[in-house]
């Protein structure tokens, strides 16, 4: 038998071209397939980063929208007007001028002209707090209700829980921009004087409005959000302010207060019951049950287990600033 040469071993020409087409034909379909996978694989990862992206954008709105409706952007309109309160803190030693004007340059943000005249000269127009504001009310609205002369102080919580050493409180103890110690200027002076009609209306408010830096109302005045709050409501109360008028302040001006603790309270309402925080009843949102300190902490939880938590200005600081 012949034995096959190796030419013949090999396959015929025209048999070769053809696999050879075939190979790479299969190669290019294989490339094309390879970089469509590819290139789907990175567009998946780049519209999950772009969707990614637009949430947070979305959620950043969001916070924004809610930061201006908690802390609207012109302030809040507080019916009430200071009159010569100023003034007469200046005369009772509740305010020393000079020490008030030092804390507020040594910290960047001198007092306007505005803010002086109120010290100085007093004013007749509407009370409006906003973001530039809310400190220099807070702080003037603490020596008001420290030094002014009302039954809160005088028979109230604050007397039976002193134990004969006023002095103890964040509220009085922390006040050190008056002329006189604080354990003297407590109650010392009838700045805002009251009918008994218009007491029982503050005593019916300030005992049901609280704050999240402790569990006490305003009608226990011991730290100075809660001393502040009670010289503005003797304010409203002495000028016929109705009591949702005063729950309502009390809604606006905490929020300025503690604006962190209030962007909370708003999503809350929100959540659990789709209404916005201008539409929240006033009683509810500065009440024990959501702002309080246990009371906040309770719900704060509640917004964390729920993935509802977001960043807002921080504040409440229980200090002068």
């Amino acid at each position: 038998m012949e034995t096959p040469s190796q030419e013949n071993l090999l396959p015929p020409p025209g048999r070769s071209r053809a696999r050879l087409k075939v190979a790479l034909k299969a190669l290019f379909l294989l490339v094309v397939f390879i970089a469509g996978f590819v290139g789907g694989y990175f567009s998946g990862r780049q519209s999950a980063h772009l969707d990614a992206a637009q949430a947070e954008t979305d959620s950043a709105k969001k916070i924004k929208a809610l930061a201006d409706e908690i802390n609207p952007p012109d302030g809040f309109r507080i019916p009430a007007i200071l009159g010569d309160v100023g003034p007469q803190l200046l005369v009772a030693g509740g305010i020393d001028l000079d020490q008030f004007m030092a804390l507020y340059e040594q910290a960047g943000r001198p007092l306007n002209e505005q803010q002086l005249a109120i010290l100085k000269t007093g004013s007749n127009e509407r009370v409006v707090i906003n973001r530039d504001n809310a400190q220099f009310l807070l702080n003037f609205f603490w020596a008001l209700g420290l030094t002014n002369q009302n039954p809160a102080l005088t028979e109230g919580p604050m007397m039976e829980y002193a134990q004969g050493e006023i002095g103890k409180f964040a509220s009085t103890g922390g006040w050190t921009l008056g002329t006189k110690p604080a354990t003297e200027l407590y109650a010392s002076t009838a700045i805002i004087s009251l009918t008994p009609e218009q007491q029982a209306r503050l005593v019916d408010v300030a005992s049901a409005v609280y704050r999240p830096c402790c569990d006490n109302p305003t009608h226990f005045p011991d730290c100075n959000h809660g001393m502040a709050m009670l010289g503005l409501l003797e304010l409203m109360a002495s000028q016929d302010a109705s009591v949702d008028e005063m729950f309502e302040a009390a809604k606006y001006i905490s929020a300025f207060w503690f604006p962190q603790q209030m962007l909370e309270v708003a999503l809350y309402f929100n959540a659990t019951q789709n209404v916005n925080f201008t539409d929240a009843n006033a009683r509810l949102v500065v009440g024990q049950e959501k702002f309080s300190n246990s009371g906040f902490r309770s719900m704060h939880q509640w917004l964390a287990d729920n993935g509802l938590l977001e960043q807002a200005p921080s504040g409440g600081s229980c200090g002068v600033q």
